[in-house]
């Protein structure tokens, strides 16, 4: 393990440098949901050998249903993520890929990828999603039959190494699929008690394929649930705001990965399951959660938003617009870039987001009450060294359904990252979920970063 995070700490994803006016041409910020479960999802029948899946034992929603939803609640792309289980993949081959082969013929204005719920050894969950193609099925099928944790009829696929060549595979695919961990922190037994998924184990990972596993859900689905936000069952570990507590807290786990130049992503996703409108415990894809991805209207360069950090997380559409703008003098950078920066210049950070003009899902149109610019890197001691900054409606600049806000401050020593937050409740610090609050009234949005290297002599 040593060793592995020692790989982790050196290991960086090469840093996208501020993008040219040409490479932008035709993007534009595009709704998505990379965790949604249909009726192929199976609970199984274990007393015949081998089990026998049981279609829609887990969602009984197909997946041109979901699809249809996504488009409804203005999603332009979205993953279908079944679970897994003993010989899942036989059923992720002769039904779920058709399924989806049936769910882009019926919606064919959501671009919709094929993936699972990876069932992560010596972890839990995670987002799979492979790049359209003519291998996407076989791809998929393998990742699953060789790798996945449940996939096994008999004995155990549980360990870090098991993961590692799971990684492997995956990070030799062309082209390259992606995964997300899913719900980080929901197996934490308290706020920095880890359960099946460690920041240690988020390193290595990473660091076995920094172009594969980018990143992580910062704000879990399951939001409709009241007793639980989130599935968050540890009443000493639950979210913050809709939020992880790796991503909530400012100088948390996600931060000292950042400051540490990972490029590792944040995501907002449903993890649709059964509806509250038919009683149970979520929202639709788009309902509630969104992920935007800077990208055009294209499969290829969706996934090249999500591996790259082009891309914000959201949840009850309180904002549908991210600018975040980091520069220095003439250069600048945004979302998901880097910035060479000198020693002694001087940043100015530029943030503007946009309010929807039509109600959410649920007939409201909340107001952002609060922004926060955060910066942090490395002092010179190695430590971990934090600066916010808060702006309330006063202290920010409007524009119609356009908010701006500016901050100037020296150059990081170190250099570092700065991202972006704000929320409906006017909270200077994302506080913990309580049972019975409504999700609705506690709306936050989550940029992901900019980075800052400062240019050696």
């Amino acid at each position: 393990m040593k060793t592995l995070l020692a790989m982790a700490m050196l290991a960086t994803s090469a840093p996208a440098l501020a993008t040219t006016p040409d490479s932008d041409a035709g993007r534009q910020w595009l709704a998505g949901d990379h965790h949604v479960h249909s009726e192929w999802s199976v609970e199984w029948d274990r007393s015949t050998t081998p089990p026998t899946p049981i279609r829609g034992g887990d969602s009984s929603y197909s997946r041109s249903r979901n699809a249809a939803q996504a488009k409804a609640f203005g999603l332009r792309w979205m993953v279908h993520t079944d679970h897994g289980g003993p010989g899942h993949s036989v059923v992720t081959r002769d039904h779920a890929y058709p399924a989806l082969l049936q769910a882009r013929v019926d919606v064919p204005d959501v671009i919709q990828f094929n993936g699972m719920e990876f069932d992560v050894p010596a972890g839990e969950h995670a987002s799979l999603i492979i790049a359209p193609g003519p291998d996407e099925r076989d791809q998929l099928v393998t990742a699953e039959r060789d790798y996945s944790r449940s996939e096994p009829l008999q004995g155990s696929r549980d360990t870090q190494q098991e993961m590692l060549a799971a990684l492997g595979y995956l990070d030799g695919l062309q082209p390259q699929p992606l995964m997300l961990i899913n719900h980080p922190s929901r197996t934490a037994t308290g706020v920095g008690v880890w359960g099946k998924v460690t920041p240690e184990e988020l390193r290595s990972w990473h660091a076995a394929a920094p172009q594969v596993l980018v990143g992580m859900e910062g704000a879990p689905g399951h939001q409709g649930i009241r007793s639980e936000r989130g599935l968050y069952r540890n009443k000493a570990a639950p979210t913050f705001g809709g939020f992880d507590q790796m991503t909530a807290q400012v100088g948390g786990i996600w931060d000292q990965m950042l400051a540490d130049g990972l490029r590792f992503w944040i995501t907002a996703s449903s993890d649709s399951h059964v509806n509250v409108r038919d009683g149970g415990r979520d929202y639709d894809p788009g309902e509630y959660s969104k992920t935007y991805a800077w990208a055009r209207p294209e499969a290829d360069d969706i996934l090249d938003s999500l591996r790259h950090g082009r891309t914000f997380a959201v949840t009850g559409d309180l904002v549908d617009r991210v600018e975040l703008s980091v520069g220095e003098g003439t250069r600048s950078a945004t979302l998901g870039e880097t910035l060479p920066v000198s020693a002694d210049g001087t940043l100015q950070v530029k943030l503007r987001v946009r309010q929807p003009n039509v109600p959410n899902a649920n007939g409201d149109r909340p107001a952002l009450k609060l922004i926060e610019l955060v910066v942090g890197g490395k002092g010179a001691d190695g430590a971990l060294k934090m600066q916010s900054r808060h702006f309330a409606a006063s202290d920010w600049q409007r524009d119609g359904d356009w908010i701006s806000v500016t901050w100037t401050l020296p150059v990081p020593a170190n250099g570092g990252f700065v991202r972006a937050r704000g929320n409906s409740t006017g909270e200077r610090v994302a506080l913990a979920d309580l049972p019975g609050e409504d999700p609705w009234q506690d709306l936050w949005f989550h940029s992901n970063p900019v980075f800052v290297e400062v240019a050696t002599r």
